[in-house]
């Protein structure tokens, strides 16, 4: 992986860039769809290449338990078993072990955990996370962190950040012996919502040296002021000439301030999440397709919006597919708002290559404040 800045704002800390990977180019900031299990939820990878998504999440944990290392290195990773050829990013399946295992155990060795499918008990390493984000074949891999839950104090967030060094030295080394030269390997930045251990957490990473660096520990229940607090004092302690990935963030409104702060990675569930519960985002705000008020609209979710859903299918249409619980809704829906997103992000590139973040902003939260006020004068 290789990673090039193209563009930088005269305005704020905002960038935009290429990552360089093995599947493709990724221009920067961009957003990442989930696919959790070896699929992003309800769509198929030539619906989410015709969204425009270059690269996808895969998630360690759910696939180490099912359907195993061992099948997907068969099909030498898990670009071929899903038949995804843009790029994959893995995570290192810590959160996940913390957030859905059974019983987990935090050690020194690692994650000693019962899985949430059939009790089994495992223990993963911070060599077992390189070794099995290799065998995934993801372009780019995360090291395995400490999470932790919030609110928590100072004591528990620094021995946490201390350990989430510690593992992520150990992953170093893993990957240079096993993948070094395949993948790129990406510190985990911790240490709560504590700007000194946050800023502590930078400095060792920086020195351990990592292709890319993330933020972890974020939109885990903190209010919306202390997780952009954070992310704002942390992204420019990071290294300019390195990407700058601020994991499961967020919102819309989340995603244009984060990239004014110099963000390039983000993914989150929101999109496909919320589809699936009837919540479609637009320019003018979100729509909820449940409401009675869209039984018999023949206009589609976004009159602007050129996916496949909006090009073909009227809000009545997705209100009764929502109301009646066909499958046929999670797909359409999923498919808007991933479409939505992903365009979202292509209109901050185009703006920051044109050095008019701001104006891009300002306009962002006038169509979507004109949209609210619409919702309101319709109540």
């Amino acid at each position: 992986m290789k990673f090039q800045i193209v563009s930088q704002s005269t305005q704020s800390r905002t960038r935009a860039g290429i990552i360089h990977t093995a599947h493709g180019d990724i221009e920067t900031p961009v957003f990442m769809p989930v696919g959790t299990a070896g699929t992003v939820k309800a769509v198929s990878p030539e619906e989410l290449h015709a969204c425009g998504a270059k690269i996808i999440l895969g998630n360690t944990y759910h696939l180490y338990l099912r359907p195993g290392r061992d099948v997907i290195r068969m099909f030498s990773g898990l670009h071929r078993f899903m038949n995804w050829n843009g790029a994959v990013l893995t995570d290192s399946g810590g959160f996940q072990i913390f957030s859905l295992a059974k019983i987990s155990k935090t050690t020194e060795a690692g994650f000693d955990f019962q899985s949430h499918i059939d009790g089994s008990r495992h223990l993963i390493t911070p060599e077992d996370a390189v070794s099995i984000q290799t065998d995934l074949g993801a372009d780019i891999i995360m090291c395995l962190d400490a999470c932790i839950p919030y609110p928590a104090d100072e004591k528990t967030a620094e021995d946490a950040m201390e350990l989430t060094t510690r593992w992520a030295s150990r992953c170093k080394q893993a990957w240079r012996e096993k993948d070094g030269s395949k993948s790129a390997l990406f510190g985990i930045v911790q240490g709560g919502m504590y700007s000194h251990l946050r800023r502590h957490s930078v400095e060792q990473l920086v020195d351990i040296d990592f292709p890319g660096y993330a933020i972890g520990g974020l939109s885990v229940g903190e209010p919306k002021d202390m997780m952009m607090e954070t992310a704002d004092f942390t992204l420019p302690l990071l290294p300019a000439e390195k990407p700058k990935y601020v994991m499961g963030v967020g919102t819309p409104e989340d995603l244009v301030e984060m990239v004014r702060m110099g963000a390039d990675m983000f993914d989150c569930v929101m999109p496909t999440r919320n589809a699936r519960n009837a919540q479609l985002f637009t320019v003018r705000g979100t729509v909820n397709i449940n409401n009675a008020n869209h039984k018999y609209d023949k206009n589609p979710i976004d009159p602007n919006c050129q996916c496949y859903t909006c090009r073909n299918y009227s809000r009545a249409y997705l209100h009764h597919l929502y109301r009646s619980r066909e499958l046929l809704s999670y797909r359409l829906n999923t498919i808007h708002n991933l479409h939505y997103y992903l365009h979202l992000m292509q209109d901050m590139r185009d703006a920051i290559r044109k050095d008019d973040f701001e104006g891009f902003r300002k306009q962002f939260y006038h169509q979507q404040d004109s949209g609210n006020l619409k919702k309101s004068d319709e109540r």
